[in-house]
């Protein structure tokens, strides 16, 4: 698993989020038996680029607290299936490393901070719930149904809790 990272902003973020980042994609991917060598990008940004991003991809101008950006498709109900997907998928994968490239998480830090603190829990917790949002979202889940939003906090939960970041 390899984490391309890219922090544009300004404030002093988590001095471990390279690592948590890691852990917590680690256990998504061996929840779902990823056969391949793997890569993702992680961007930690201002309000200002998350809020700019937000529009031009979803047209909603406002700051959100993480973007996901997947580089695979997943029909509806084969969410985390990597059966389907071989190396002839060329555009799947990274010429130079045959790492198979998953997308990009774009989470704002400041928003990490408020909302650990709106949800009373720690800032470490809050940003290992984003990535595993995001990576659960990179992996073709949803949740604009409440069925898909109660699934989708579930395996969140269990990610959470099997990679030691739950809520205290």
């Amino acid at each position: 698993m390899k984490l391309n990272l890219y922090t544009e902003c300004d404030i002093d973020f988590l001095q471990d989020y390279e690592k948590i980042a890691t852990e917590v994609l680690m256990h998504v991917l061996q929840r779902y038996a990823c056969p391949f060598d793997v890569q993702a990008a992680l961007y930690i940004v201002t309000p200002e680029e998350i809020r700019e991003t937000n529009a031009q991809t979803r047209q909603i101008d406002k700051v959100t607290d993480v973007l996901s950006f997947p580089n695979l498709y997943y029909e509806p109900g084969k969410e985390g299936d990597f059966s389907g997907i071989t190396e002839d998928d060329a555009d799947l994968f990274d010429p130079e490393t045959g790492e198979l490239m998953l997308g990009e998480i774009m989470i704002c830090a400041e928003k990490v901070y408020a909302q650990a603190e709106e949800y009373g829990h720690g800032v470490v917790r809050e940003f290992a719930f984003l990535v595993a949002h995001s990576a659960l979202h990179l992996l073709g889940y949803d949740h604009m149904e409440d069925a898909e939003r109660e699934r989708m906090e579930t395996l969140q939960e269990e990610i959470l809790k099997e990679a030691g970041y739950e809520r205290k």
